[in-house]
């Protein structure tokens, strides 16, 4: 069970909620098993229409920031990591269910890499295979390729050396480009030296964005495998398919079209605005 705010917390947990169901429960109560050490869960909720988060909240000692209003993934984060006197902030969605012991074997790392920024678990889908979620930073031509092949061909070169992808769960740490904001340990004084997550990004490409400015500010991301979460996989996705591909869209070109902004680049800038619009299209026919 959450504790109440004291000196002697060293996790400030973050959940950003939406509307969320049944599944916010399980991720309060597994989390109450993924760690010894006392923490603090803050849910931070964009515009719930009923009582989840209160009734929660009231059964396993945390508390609840109401947003008023669907602020974005990273913006409602950023709320909740304001305050915190704790050196380690953990953001997740309320759609994980935690494994025993998974969040004190990620301080751990931490505490034997004193550089990393950014730490992840591995995110096995309910099926029991990995998700992909430690990858490099995408450069122009996987960028690209992943985005016109993943789809139609999901093995494709690019595909596969953008996500680096994880066919056991049994792989050894390593530092990636980027780590999945689904579940992410932070360093608060590397959270913080970087502003935190860009509030530009509504949805998607936050944790990309993240991830590429701790590296520039000589923190790493780091992969921790021996940890492991499921992510059973976001209610608001399926509710919502059509809104959450076309937020996913604009944040890839936002977020490309920056990493390519010089103006003699404007050609490129050009290309992904086009490309990017041809599969969003695509995408929503699919999704009716």
């Amino acid at each position: 069970m959450s504790n109440p705010a004291g000196p002697s917390q060293s996790i400030r947990v973050i959940c950003v909620t939406y509307n969320p169901g049944p599944e916010l429960d399980d991720f309060a109560a597994s989390l109450a098993t993924a760690t010894t050490k006392p923490f603090e869960l803050v849910l931070v909720d964009n515009g719930t229409r009923d009582q989840t988060p209160e009734t929660v909240a009231a059964a396993h000692g945390a508390r609840v920031l109401r947003t008023g209003e669907n602020l974005g993934y990273g913006r409602a984060a950023n709320i909740g990591a304001r305050g915190a006197d704790q050196p380690w902030l953990l953001v997740a969605n309320p759609d994980i269910v935690w494994s025993p012991g998974s969040l004190d074997r990620l301080l751990e790392a931490a505490a034997e890499h004193p550089r990393a920024g950014a730490l992840a678990p591995v995110l096995l889908n309910p099926d029991g295979t990995v998700y992909p979620s430690a990858r490099e930073l995408p450069s122009l031509t996987q960028g690209v390729g992943h985005a016109l092949f993943a789809r139609l061909w999901p093995h494709n070169p690019w595909t596969r050396a953008y996500q680096q992808r994880q066919e056991s769960a049994d792989a050894t740490e390593r530092t990636a480009g980027w780590l999945s904001g689904a579940c992410l340990l932070l360093r608060r004084e590397a959270f913080e030296q970087v502003g935190g997550f860009n509030p530009a990004y509504f949805m998607f490409f936050e944790d990309v964005d993240l991830g590429e400015r701790l590296g520039a500010a000589d923190w790493y991301n780091l992969y921790v495998p021996s940890a492991r979460v499921t992510h059973v996989g976001g209610t608001t996705w399926r509710q919502r398919p059509a809104r959450m591909i076309s937020a996913h869209h604009a944040s890839a070109e936002r977020y490309l079209s920056h990493r390519y902004d010089r103006w003699f680049e404007w050609p490129v800038r050009l290309a992904i605005r086009i490309g990017l619009g041809v599969r969003l299209r695509i995408e929503l026919r699919a999704a009716r």
